[in-house]
This record gives structure tokens, C-alpha cells and sequence, in this order.
């Protein structure tokens, strides 16, 4: 990609860690409201939030295996994910690296259900499957429902299961609260489609993004990185969150240099390259602030 400095190859860059926010972000937003509702299950929220880690670091291994084996990255389009194409790692090393993490996290699992019964198994199955098959096997992403799987998956499945682990329940306060959330990381993987749409496109690939059009795909995103900003406040209005988390809003700083570079991402390809790392920024900023405001709202209660 013109104008995109090449990330440097190598197993770091394969597990991607700067994508955690993914994993770590719903499974606080799960332990934070258990905590609140009088859950003290620290050793479960710990398993949770290792199994949320697992399992995005495995799609992320197992995405860079998919999109190489069939074809997507190239030496011509590898500045992202430059591990398979370079030779720098073996296609079977990473593919056994991502089953390994789901393997890892499938024991974790069995912990889980001895300590809390088998209605655990259903956000396990769920997770894994996610994980597992964005891009090997029935490979969802190129149907396009990799934003669908993402929203759903780790938007609401993670913070409902890590709240049902350390409760043995679930609620609607934590479907809701992880709305805001559940945009914002949806809009990572809606920014990761546009800066790529133009490869995707030459190869055929079907993401949602591609099926929208780039216009309307960065509409979309624009969107997702927007309303949780007005989504909060109207939480905290039908009192599902405390005031304290009006601290969220303070990561409107971040969104606005999402915002420009957004806007000039379509002609300029290093902004559209930053509709990545720019969108994980806000939403790190985003759900730590909030985290941290519920907590807040908590300990003054």
C-alpha cells in the first residue's frame, strides 16, 4: 500500500496485542457490573478475561492464515500482515498458534462449568466458533458478516458471559450498557474493510463494506464511532449507568482525530490506513473511562 510504512514481521504482529481492547474492554464492562450487583468472583473474572484474550488472539492468528492461504495477502498487499507472505513465519506454526489459544481457552471452559454449570457452555461454544472460523473454514468473513459476528460476539456475548460467570445470571442492564461499546469495536473491524476495500474488491472478497460501497461503508463507520457518545448520556438519564460516567465523553478528544481522518481517508492512503489504529485509540479511551466512571459511581453510591 503506497504511502503505509510495512509494519516489521514476526510473531508480536501476528497476535496483534493492540487489538485486546476487543477482548478486555466487554469483559470489564461484565465484571464491573457483577461487581456492582455484589459479585466478588475474582478468580472466574480472571479466567474471563484470559479466555477473551485467547480468543482474540487466536482470530487474529487465524485470520492472518486465512487470508493467506486464500489468497488475499500477497507480496503486493502485505504491509499489515507481512508474517506468511515474507516467509518470515511457517503457514502451519501460526495455524497451530491459533488453534493452540482455542484449545487453551476450551480448558479453561471445562474450569468454568464445574465451578458455575453447563450454561456457560452456550458463551463458549459462541466464542469459539467466532474465533474460530472468521476465516478458515466456512470463513465468514467473505460472506460478509465479519462487522455482524463482531457486534454480536464481542460487543454483547463477552460482557453478558463474563457477568453470567461471576453471577450465574444475566440482565438487560449488561445488553445495554454494552451497546456504546459493542459500536465502537464494530467500527474497528468497519475501518479495517475500508482501508482494505480496494484489495478486497480485486479479490473478490465480500466483506460488508465491499457490498455497501465505500461511501456509505465510511458512513457507517463514522456512525458506529459517533453514537455511543449520545448513547451514554441517555443510559445515565434511565439510570442504567451512574452520572460519574459522563468521564466516557472525555474520549470525544480522541474521536475527533478519528473524525478528520476519516474524512480525508478515501483520497490520502496513510489516513486510510489510521482508520484503524485511530478507531482502537477511542475505543480504548472510550471503554476505560467508562469502566472506571461505573466503578466510580460504585465506591460514592
Amino acid at each position: 500500500m503506497a504511502g503505509v510504512k510495512q509494519v516489521k514481521a514476526g510473531w508480536y504482529n501476528a497476535f496483534r496485542p493492540w487489538t485486546l481492547h476487543g477482548a478486555i474492554i466487554p469483559v470489564l464492562i461484565g465484571g464491573v457490573i457483577a461487581y456492582g450487583d455484589g459479585s466478588r468472583e475474582w478468580v472466574l473474572f480472571a479466567m474471563a478475561l484470559a479466555g477473551g484474550i485467547l480468543l482474540q488472539s487466536a482470530a487474529n492468528l487465524l485470520n492472518t492464515y486465512g487470508d493467506f492461504k486464500t489468497g488475499l495477502d500477497t507480496e503486493e498487499n502485505h504491509t499489515r500482515s507481512p508474517e506468511l507472505v515474507s516467509g518470515k513465519l511457517r503457514p502451519k506454526s501460526v495455524l497451530m498458534a491459533g488453534l493452540g489459544c482455542l484449545g487453551i481457552t476450551a480448558l479453561l471452559g471445562l474450569y468454568m462449568v464445574w465451578q458455575t454449570g453447563w450454561g456457560i457452555v452456550i458463551f463458549g461454544i459462541a466464542g469459539i466458533a467466532g474465533a474460530g472460523l472468521y476465516t478458515i473454514g466456512i470463513s465468514y468473513k467473505y460472506m460478509g458478516l465479519g462487522q455482524l459476528s463482531v457486534m454480536v460476539m464481542m460487543g454483547f456475548l463477552m460482557p453478558l458471559g463474563t457477568y453470567y460467570l461471576m453471577t450465574g445470571d444475566v440482565t438487560w442492564q449488561v445488553f445495554l450498557v454494552s451497546i456504546p461499546n459493542a459500536l465502537m469495536i464494530t467500527a474497528v473491524l468497519g475501518g479495517n474493510e475500508l482501508r482494505d476495500f480496494e484489495s478486497d474488491t480485486a479479490a473478490g472478497v465480500k466483506t460488508q463494506s465491499s457490498r455497501l460501497g465505500y461511501d456509505n461503508a465510511m458512513r457507517l463507520y463514522l456512525i458506529m464511532n459517533t453514537l455511543p457518545f449520545i448513547i451514554v448520556p441517555i443510559l445515565i438519564v434511565l439510570e442504567y449507568l451512574p452520572v460519574w460516567c459522563l468521564l466516557a465523553l472525555l474520549a470525544l478528544w480522541q474521536w475527533r482525530h478519528t473524525y478528520i481522518n476519516a474524512r480525508g481517508a478515501g483520497e490520502d492512503p496513510h489516513k486510510g490506513f489510521m482508520l484503524v489504529p485511530l478507531a482502537f485509540k477511542q475505543n480504548w479511551v472510550f471503554g476505560l473511562l467508562l469502566v472506571i466512571g461505573y466503578l466510580c459511581g460504585l465506591l460514592t453510591a
